[in-house]
């Protein structure tokens, strides 16, 4: 019997007035000088602030549920509106804060990295930006909307492009080029406002930063991820690490598929095809996926099975693609309800369990942190958050024999080729967002342009064939996170480096390493990302002996 943790529909919107009085109320007590009543108000503080993250998460999961609806987009519009007064509150309250006499007292109560992380968000905040990041937020809200709403007829149905995937990795070519035509004409037609859109953002938030004090978006960018130990330079080593030691055997791994798929052309459509095999697709349903994942994870650790089992029971997944859904993947939480929610677009292909692996790993996390003394804490850093999910994409390998059978272990050859290859790719992302902000005049062309030469760069091996969109440097669209997240995802491949070293470490002693892997997990967000993965027993991505590392162990898996 299920018992749905949320209620149905659009939560109620917080009584705003109210909400300013008690934070001018936070004020005047943290003025007031008494350091018990500084603890107390911390306290208070923090529990408003959840609060009001679980009313902005949960109406933006129900925007993204049906984009469609105009309800649903008005209430997101609302939180874009109230999520820049809000910061702007929390600001002023973090101000005090950092040069409070109680500030020894409040770190006993929750912790120091606190205040590390609230004297950064102060650089990243000044009254002034704040219609700027109304806008901003309602920029990055058009281009999930407009995403969401192109759709294509293909293979007699009435696809969005999270249901356009699946074809992806049919064993007939054909059908693969004709998806990715598909796509790319459908989103072709929108070219001229996906150009306009990213242009408003970038120059948005170039005006925003240098209103703020910084010399362009790179540093803000930076601040408003968290970055406080480490920076652009070791960045920038971590690329060229990445093309120094990934770029030679993803070459290789594409060189061995064109081969092993009889063709001289190995095009982008094709990248789904790294392994001996097609890609298996999973042998049931969604339904069926989760049941096997919950009796499979509480194979690997018992904590992991009931908190499994709790999401189900919860109701907490929404994972089919449907019509107006927006598209991907990703993970949510509502702070005082104690529980996440995982949101993807199943479409049938081995992706499904690719991406519940990667979600629930996020959702594990959020669940085991819950109880941590600081809002702040609950979701870490961003490259931290994603070592939890890509670990336990790796971490539950020996169950693929539940979802794809007497082919699970081709799908382990898929997905760590895959993983490879998507490194190089995810390094691309970061260079082509630096170029960017470097020059935020550029016209799209010269964007375009910027993309071409990181591909060519990084990805040496790929090719568009005939499709004249990303041939002409317009692959990037298709990234959520470039127009949504900048600078997000290199996080990807900086987690992909410490999770590829629990893989082997789970190979060695599967129970010692998941005991790390939830230790990482509960720890949350407390410390900053190299200390966190080093006392987690993983070398840091920027020890220029992890990557090579890496590769030989995965040179061996793949008989390279």
């Amino acid at each position: 019997m299920h018992q749905s943790v949320l209620e149905p529909g659009l939560p109620p919107v917080p009584d705003f007035d109210a909400v300013a009085e008690r934070y001018r109320a936070f004020e005047r007590t943290l003025a007031g000088g008494s350091t018990v009543a500084a603890v107390e108000t911390v306290r208070e503080w923090d529990g408003l602030r959840r609060e009001l993250e679980t009313w902005s998460s949960l109406t933006n999961l129900r925007f993204t549920q049906d984009t469609r609806d105009p309800a649903a987009r008005a209430a997101r519009e609302r939180v874009d509106e109230a999520s820049a007064v809000i910061k702007g509150y929390d600001t002023a309250v973090k101000r005090r804060l950092t040069v409070s006499d109680a500030r020894p007292s409040i770190s006993a109560a929750i912790g120091r990295h606190a205040f590390d992380l609230w004297q950064n968000d102060l650089a990243t905040y000044d009254p002034a930006i704040e219609a700027d990041l109304v806008t901003e937020a309602k920029l990055r809200a058009e281009y999930t909307q407009l995403m969401a709403g192109i759709e294509v007829d293909f293979a007699g149905e009435r696809l969005n492009l999270s249901g356009l995937q699946k074809f992806q990795s049919d064993p007939d070519r054909a059908v693969r080029h004709g998806a990715a035509t598909a796509q790319w004409d459908a989103m072709g037609e929108r070219a001229a406002e996906l150009d306009a859109l990213f242009d408003r953002l970038v120059r948005l938030r170039d005006g925003i930063a240098r209103t703020l004090g910084f010399d362009g978006f790179i540093e803000l960018g930076y601040a408003r991820m968290r970055r406080m130990d480490y920076d652009r330079a070791a960045v920038e080593r971590y690329r060229d690490g990445i093309r120094a030691h990934v770029v030679p055997i993803a070459f290789e791994i594409a060189e061995r598929a064109a081969k092993r798929l009889g063709i001289a052309d190995f095009s982008r459509w094709d990248e789904q095809f790294l392994g001996l095999n097609a890609p298996p697709r999973p042998r049931g349903d969604a339904p069926w996926i989760v049941h096997q994942t919950i009796d499979g994870f509480a194979e690997i650790d018992p904590r992991l099975g009931d908190f499994a089992r709790m999401m189900n029971r919860g109701e907490l997944l929404d994972l089919v693609a449907r019509p107006g859904k927006a598209g991907g993947g990703y993970c949510t939480s509502f702070p005082t309800l104690g529980v996440p929610f995982v949101f993807s677009n199943f479409n049938g292909s081995s992706g499904d369990v690719e991406v519940l692996m990667h979600e629930l790993g996020h959702a594990f996390q959020m669940y085991r942190s819950r109880a941590l003394p600081s809002v702040d804490y609950l979701v870490p850093t961003m490259e931290t958050a994603e070592v939890h999910a890509m670990s336990l994409e790796f971490l539950a390998w020996p169950l693929m024999e539940r979802f794809f059978g007497d082919e699970a272990d081709a799908y382990r050859e898929q997905h760590l080729a895959s993983r490879l290859v998507f490194l190089p790719y995810g390094v691309a992302v970061d260079h082509f967002q630096h170029l960017v902000y470097e020059r935020p005049e550029a016209t799209p062309a010269e964007r375009h342009a910027m993309w071409k030469s990181v591909e060519r760069r990084y990805l040496p091996w790929r090719s568009y064939g005939d499709l004249k969109r990303p041939g002409d440097g317009a692959f990037w669209q298709g990234q959520p996170h470039i127009y949504r997240s900048p600078f997000y995802y290199i996080d990807y491949t900086l987690a992909l480096c410490c999770a590829m070293q629990v893989w082997v470490q789970a190979g060695d002693d599967p129970t010692g390493t998941f005991e790390r892997y939830a230790t990482l997990c509960a720890r949350g967000g407390e410390a900053p990302f190299r200390t966190l993965v080093t006392d987690a027993g993983i070398v840091e991505p920027f020890d220029p002996a992890a990557l090579p590392a890496i590769v030989a162990k995965a040179r061996a898996a793949l008989a390279l």
